[in-house]
Formats: C-alpha cells, structure tokens, sequence
C-alpha cells in the first residue's frame, strides 16, 4: 500500500513540476544579455492629456518592482529599448442606474462602470543588435472601472483613476515583453 502511495505520488510531483507553470517576470524569453531595459517617454497620439507619462511612470515602476530587470529612461543607456505609442484612449459606459421619476424629479440614468480601451504600438529592441524582440501594433489594454456616484468626487478620483489604469496597464505590458505573451 506504501508503495502504491509513493509512487502516485511521485507520479504525481513529476507531472506538476512539468506542466510549464511560471511567475511572470520570472522566466527566461528575453536573451540573456538583457539586464537594463531603457523605457523613454512613451508617445501619445490621442487628445488624452499627458496620459504618457503615467503609461511611462507606471511601466518603468513594474519594470523595477515586478521583474528581474534594472530599467531607466534613457535609450542609450539600456540593454533593450521599449518604445511605446498611444494610439488611441476610449471610454465608454458599460453599466448603468436608473432612478424612477418621482412627483418632483424625473426618471434619470447614470453610468457606474466605464470600459476603458487603450490600443497601443509597442516595440522591445535589443540596442546592440537592434533585434526586434517583442512587436505589437495592436497591443490592446481593456479594463473596467467603476466611477463615482456625483460629479464631484469623480473629478476628485480622476487622478487616481488614472494611476491605477496607467499600473494595470504597466503589468499587462511588461508582462507581454518580458514573457512574449
């Protein structure tokens, strides 16, 4: 009975141990030689307003935190370039409230959820071979956010609104670079 036991689970260990499960940031997709990734100013090409530079905080951020990998803005001082380009930024709503009319006020209806979409172009080029690693001209960042329930406050949580975009942002990409996802 021991035996049977052990050898399932042995059985079992091998088959797990093999089936390609990985952290992300962890694994090795990027050639060896990649210790430094330079993320300049990513582009914008929208009429977002200065929606750049938290792309480019944010991705240098996950870069640092959440990778094996030193980053910096500067090009020509990175092992590997990531250049980025906003093409396009649209919100729209996805879910609503509706508020019956009263004998003082009519019915309304408000968004509580906006889908936010973000196409962008992104390229990882290694600096001494200029070798294109990782290509995208279509690389698609979609993500729910609720918004607040008066004006007011959403105004006031813009800022930070956009900060965690911009971070779920950063992990998606840096993810797809760093894992070739």
């Amino acid at each position: 009975m021991n035996r049977a036991l052990l050898a399932t689970i042995l059985s079992l260990a091998t088959i797990l141990s093999g089936c390609g499960y990985h952290l992300a940031g962890r694994s090795g997709a990027l050639p060896k030689t990649i210790h430094v990734i330079a993320v300049p100013a990513i582009e914008n090409k929208t009429s977002s307003y200065r929606i750049e530079q938290r792309l480019t905080a944010a991705t240098i951020h996950e870069i640092l935190v959440h990778s094996k990998y030193k980053a910096v803005s500067m090009a020509e001082s990175g092992d590997a370039v990531l250049r980025g380009k906003v093409l396009t930024v649209e919100a729209v709503p996805l879910l609503f409230v509706s508020t019956p009319a009263t004998a003082t006020a009519p019915a309304t209806t408000r968004a509580t959820t906006m889908l936010v979409t973000m196409k962008c172009e992104v390229t990882l080029t290694e600096t001494t071979t200029q070798k294109m690693l990782y290509h995208s001209d279509n690389f698609v960042f979609r993500n729910e956010y609720e918004i607040s329930t008066d004006v007011k406050s959403f105004f006031e949580e813009q800022d930070p609104a956009l900060d965690r975009m911009a971070q779920d942002f950063a992990k998606r990409l840096v993810a797809a670079v760093t894992e070739n996802f």
